[in-house]
């Protein structure tokens, strides 16, 4: 069974918001990402990094959800910015069971193993793009705490991260995330978020002991990322 990620799939059958206007790559992005998906077995597992759907609400994101069970191998579902239709972890599980989706789980609060490596996250905040507001300090407050009750859940098994946000940029950081990755010994984290001219401000490498990996669809033109923890 091999591991993969993906984030930002922006998928829109029924919330009529096709992602080719914002530029040529998105241009049938669905077609894309059968095409990516199609070398993983059906026994793979793929970490979906947040912002699956454009749809407000769970009913209008049935479309979507169909096209990513459809879609080869199980995967491990977590929260994006976009994704308005996020509700509570037991009636995303309740109208996944009623439309027969079987093939996502949801990383919320807990975590997942694949063999010795557990797989923890939580959406995580871009602090920097509201800073000041004491709502969003409270988000954020959350968000830390989300991911401390996902990597305690995890045990003394070597983790890794998978959040929406990311916690580093060239031109940002996110300390209080980046304590928590520290404090845990997280020596793996992939995220998203970041689109077209973004890219080139993703940090993509090691800092203090953490390699850090940007998985948004456009940047992988829409192929999941295969991982390898051996290094």
């Amino acid at each position: 069974m091999a591991l993969y990620t993906i984030g930002d799939l922006h998928l829109s059958f029924s919330s009529g918001k096709p992602m080719d206007q914002f530029g040529e790559r998105w241009k049938d992005h669905p077609e894309k990402l059968k095409k990516g998906f199609s070398s993983l077995g059906e026994e793979d597992l793929c970490v979906l990094c947040g912002d699956l759907s454009w749809g407000m609400g769970l009913e209008q994101c049935r479309e979507d959800f169909a096209f990513i069970d459809a879609l080869p191998g199980r995967k491990i579902i977590l929260k994006g910015n976009h994704d308005y239709w996020w509700t509570t972890v037991k009636k995303i599980r309740e109208f996944f069971e009623a439309n027969s989706f079987t093939t996502m789980e949801i990383l919320n609060n807990n975590s997942f193993c694949y063999g010795e490596i557990a797989l923890c996250g939580t959406r995580g905040w871009f602090y920097e793009e509201e800073r000041g507001e004491s709502h969003d300090k409270k988000i954020l407050a959350r968000e830390v705490l989300r991911l401390r009750t996902s990597l305690l859940s995890a045990g003394d098994r070597e983790k890794a991260v998978f959040l929406h946000y990311p916690p580093l940029t060239r031109t940002y950081r996110c300390d209080e995330i980046l304590s928590v990755l520290k404090e845990f010994k997280v020596r793996h984290c992939y995220y998203g978020h970041l689109h077209g001219s973004a890219h080139s401000a993703a940090v993509n490498g090691w800092v203090d002991g953490t390699e850090f990996r940007l998985v948004s669809a456009d940047f992988l033109q829409f192929t999941p990322k295969k991982l390898d923890f051996t290094d």
